[in-house]
């Protein structure tokens, strides 16, 4: 059942049995192969993914345990549907189309990820799991009490990132008026360093309308509404 939290299987690809990262009734299983480097980064080159980790996978597939009760247990499908879609739609077909045709050109518009056009469930899954990078990296700047300067009323103004999970921003809006800007220091020091950006992701209005819904999904249900 899905009422006492997700339960993981890591598992490694046998001869006659190949080992496919997914989640079902609560059960998330994730393939041991992610956690090689070299595999996990000819896996991201040959699917034309920008990001791809361990991490990643576990907060994608959580998405969709988290779909089970947020969305379908908590009965809120209609104003799903308006967000994502309708996740009523054939998941196996749609997959199918996905890998056959790929992503429409335009996927950048309204999505976080080109994977998440695949599918309405798979646009939530990716859409969560991007909102737990936001807040978890909120998270480790506020606990470094970093200060970040920002534009204001008669010059640079020194604001403090905000612990998301205790106290911090409640409104989407003032959440990614602090994340934006940490994005740009983490990509800034990775390039320092001679790597590529920590945070490959320009994030257009249509994809953050999702991570706004996302967020209002996780507020109402930690606040019972």
């Amino acid at each position: 059942g899905t009422t006492r939290g997700p339960t993981y299987h890591f598992l490694e690809d046998q001869p006659d049995h190949q080992v496919m990262t997914g989640h079902s009734n609560g059960l998330i299983t994730l393939n041991v192969a992610e956690a090689d480097d070299d595999e996990r980064v000819r896996r991201r080159l040959a699917l034309h993914e920008p990001y791809r980790t361990l991490l990643g996978h576990l907060r994608h597939e959580s998405g969709h345990y988290y779909w089970d009760v947020l969305i379908d247990q908590g009965q809120r499908h209609e104003a799903f549907r308006q967000a994502f879609g309708d996740e009523r739609e054939d998941y196996g077909q749609s997959l199918k189309r996905h890998y056959s045709e790929g992503p429409p050109p335009d996927w950048s518009e309204r999505y976080v990820s080109a994977y998440a056009t695949a599918h309405a469930w798979e646009d939530w899954a990716e859409t969560w799991a991007h909102y737990l990078h936001m807040v978890d990296l909120l998270e480790t700047a506020s606990s470094f009490n970093m200060r970040l300067a920002v534009p204001g009323s008669g010059g640079p103004v020194a604001e403090t990132v905000e612990n998301p999970f205790s106290g911090g921003p409640a409104d989407f809006d003032a959440l990614v008026q602090q994340w934006v800007p940490v994005t740009v220091v983490v990509n800034s020091l990775t390039r320092s360093l001679g790597q590529e950006d920590a945070y490959p992701f320009a994030l257009s209005p249509g994809a953050m309308e999702k991570l706004r819904f996302v967020h209002d999904i996780v507020r109402s249900h930690r606040e019972g509404i």
